[in-house]
């Protein structure tokens, strides 16, 4: 679990798709979309359906029908280059059109999304007399030469109880923080949000096992990991189900699917056994846990330690 490379980018997606929950009806979210034949793709293209309407979300304040979206992880960089090579890609997208000038160049902009303020970059900006503004808290307004409307957003600056999405894209979350994206997924019930949610909160929990290792000093903190964790382990549970079906002959359908519940089952709370232990836990809580959450017996939540 500790050397697992963090996804970025889906959790990047995810939380997109959560911050214009309200109005993501009227939204079309089109992730690493591909340019031409070659690999070149943007982080996300958000469409609105209707131009005229008037987004929720203050980040889509500066969007008209087409907008590009680049995320920046804690480990990329953003420097004058790199916000040079966001406009181009905003310049080839509209130059694929079907038709000549089928994307009008006023209609479409440009966001680039990272966690802290590219010190580097607005520098630059001075010293070339770039025109930047702060109409809100951790966006910025770049005009000067840029070929499309382009807003710069500090995931950092931005109101943390606002935007508790793009806050979880940090390695470097703080205990209420953590608490609060947790809050803020327990609220959530369509199944769409949720299973962004879980999205955003693999990446999160993944970049911040400290706070997590935290948090988890505490037993009910132990059991509300182990909810969290349950769309991962459903998943598991369900692919054993699909592969007990597949393999069962067409005379032993039935057992066939009755083994893979019963190994989908086991495959969960192996993972969650083993999802706790590496977060420090001794294997009394553990089997206390495994115990509430799957309704064992002392010696059938023994023989997963």
């Amino acid at each position: 679990m500790k050397d697992k490379k963090i996804q970025w980018h889906p959790g990047f997606v995810a939380a997109m798709n959560l911050e214009f929950a309200e109005d993501r009806s009227g939204l079309i979210f089109e992730k690493e979309y591909n340019l031409n034949t070659k690999p070149l793709a943007i982080d996300l293209l958000v469409i609105k359906k209707e131009a005229a309407v008037k987004l929720t979300n203050e980040i889509g304040s500066l969007f008209r029908g087409h907008n590009i979206m680049e995320y920046k992880s804690p480990e990329d960089g953003l420097d004058i280059d790199a916000f040079y090579k966001a406009g181009a890609y905003a310049g080839l997208y509209k130059s694929y059109g079907e038709t000549t000038d089928a994307i009008k160049a006023d209609d479409v902009t440009v966001s680039l999304v990272r966690e802290t303020k590219p010190k580097g970059l607005f520098r630059y900006f001075r010293e070339h007399n770039y025109v930047v503004s702060n109409p809100y808290r951790g966006i910025y307004y770049i005009e000067g030469s840029v070929l499309f409307p382009t807003q710069i957003i500090v995931i950092k600056e931005l109101d943390e109880s606002s935007h508790v999405w793009l806050g979880a894209l940090s390695e470097r979350m703080e205990k209420q923080g953590m608490v609060r994206l947790l809050e803020s997924v327990g609220r959530l019930s369509g199944k769409a949000d949720k299973e962004f949610a879980d999205s955003v909160l693999e990446v999160s929990i993944g970049a911040n096992r400290n706070v997590i290792e935290e948090l988890m000093g505490d037993e009910r903190m132990c059991q509300a990991l182990m909810e969290i964790m349950e769309p991962q382990l459903l998943r598991r549970e369900n692919e054993w189900i699909e592969k007990g079906r597949a393999e069962g002959r067409v005379e032993g359908r039935k057992e066939g699917r009755k083994e893979g519940r019963v190994e989908g089952r086991k495959e969960g709370i192996q993972g969650a056994v083993d999802t706790l232990r590496d977060f420090g836990h001794e294997d009394a809580q553990i089997k206390k846990a495994i115990m509430e959450k799957y309704s064992l017996s002392e010696a059938e939540a023994e023989a997963f330690l």
